[in-house]
């Protein structure tokens, strides 16, 4: 805990939150030479509800903080193993612009990894310190109130980045609204031993059914760990009108039960928890002048897969790049974060509403497991491992359907 003798009094920088987002915000800020704080609630190293998986999308962005190495000293993974209505596909990772591999590492090792990525770089790192309030000067933020063991005290800053995770409480101070008329996702972790720890790929079970056998819109995995366990969860695909009525933990037994001796797994689920997750942008007031929202605290998470990470360690390089170069937040961040996000945002968040509808999943899934193609094709829309370089048929139909989505969307992504 920082001492009240050592409490930062004033920063270039000061980022809330030392998830992905937020230290990646730090180190990129740092290293351009600005003063950061980087603040977060808990003390390090702490745990985090998450699937632990690292997409193609978030190796390349960890190989550009100079990770590489440190990543294939853990779990390595080739592609997804998806499997459902009576069939299994191997869809090796696509490659393309970006790297043809994954990993996995639990997030109570990497965030406490990347935060030391960000004291490294320079940052100033405070834990067991939560933000609780603001002072604005105007529509700007001057300062953010915090408070330790040892009471409340502010902290000066020329930019703020909100990088507090999904229910962003300094979000909501700042006036940040979630809609809840697009898909979100109530999704559940847990850690079991198994045999195929060092498993080569992911895995994943479209097909996910209940105690009573109902199919249960959503998504089962296995993540390989490498260290005798993996990560075991389910996520259920919801939105205002066809909210989820499962309780996540008693599912994610019943999943375990159902694929145990496939995987080898033995003993109990440890550290079951769940969380619920807004997706797809569908979050508005992301920014104001000196002011910006990024990762999971701007909904920026795959409404089709849950896959978080990387849009946090993206979004912090973008907003660091955005201070750095002197320009505003603001209507320029929001704009930023649908330039990026907008299209692919929209269209998978409209394909997984109709994913919370079990008849259609029931029509439309086994036809789509057949085919290895329309599959390995799913595979790279529905992990959006679709780069702003790729030119390929494929990436032009994303964009495309992405454009047309966002022209009939009542409330666009980010707004």
């Amino acid at each position: 805990m920082t001492a009240p003798s050592s409490r930062p009094t004033s920063a270039d920088v000061l980022v809330v939150g030392a998830g992905p987002a937020g230290s990646a915000a730090a180190a990129w800020a740092a290293r351009a030479g600005l003063e950061v704080v980087l603040v977060d609630a808990a003390t390090f190293p702490r745990d985090k509800t998450c699937g632990d998986g690292l997409t193609p999308r978030a190796i390349g962005e960890m190989q550009r903080l100079g990770l590489e190495d440190w990543l294939r000293a853990h779990t390595v993974n080739e592609g997804l193993r998806a499997h459902g209505f009576g069939q299994t596909l191997l869809l090796p990772w696509p490659g393309g612009s970006l790297p043809d591999w994954g990993s996995a590492v639990a997030r109570t090792e990497l965030d406490d990894h990347l935060r030391t990525v960000a004291i490294k770089s320079g940052a100033q790192a405070v834990d067991a310190t939560r933000a609780v309030g603001v002072r604005r000067d105007g529509e700007r933020v001057a300062a953010v109130e915090l408070r330790d063991g040892a009471g409340t005290y502010e902290v000066a800053c020329r930019w703020l980045v909100v990088a507090d995770g999904v229910r962003s409480p300094l979000g909501k101070v700042l006036g940040r609204e979630w809609h809840r008329d697009t898909v979100y996702a109530v999704a559940g972790r847990s850690y079991v031993d198994s045999e195929l720890s060092d498993d080569p790929w992911i895995s994943s079970h479209l097909e996910l059914r209940d105690e009573a056998g109902e199919l249960v819109p959503g998504y089962g995995w296995i993540f390989p760990l490498g260290n005798g366990t993996v990560n075991l969860g389910a996520g259920t695909l919801a939105t205002s009108r066809r909210p989820a009525e499962v309780a996540i933990k008693p599912l994610m037994q019943t999943y375990a039960d159902t694929i145990g001796a496939d995987f080898g797994l033995s003993g109990e689920l440890r550290m079951p928890t769940s969380a619920l997750l807004p997706m797809g942008g569908a979050v508005s007031n992301v920014a104001g002048p000196n002011w910006a929202l990024i990762g999971d605290a701007a909904a920026c998470v795959n409404p089709l897969n849950g896959e978080g990470i990387d849009y946090g360690l993206e979004t912090g390089r973008f907003v660091a790049e955005h201070i750095a170069g002197g320009a505003g937040l603001g209507e320029a961040w929001r704009s930023t974060l649908v330039e990026h996000y907008g299209e692919a945002f929209s269209i998978a968040r409209r394909l997984a509403g109709i994913a919370t509808q079990p008849r259609v999943v029931a029509a439309l899934g086994p036809a789509g497991m057949r085919s290895d193609w329309l599959m390995t094709l799913a595979l790279r829309w529905m992990g959006n491992l679709v780069d702003d370089a790729d030119r390929d048929r494929a990436a032009r139909v994303w964009r495309w359907a992405g454009r047309r989505s966002m022209a009939r969307d009542a409330r666009p992504p980010f707004t």
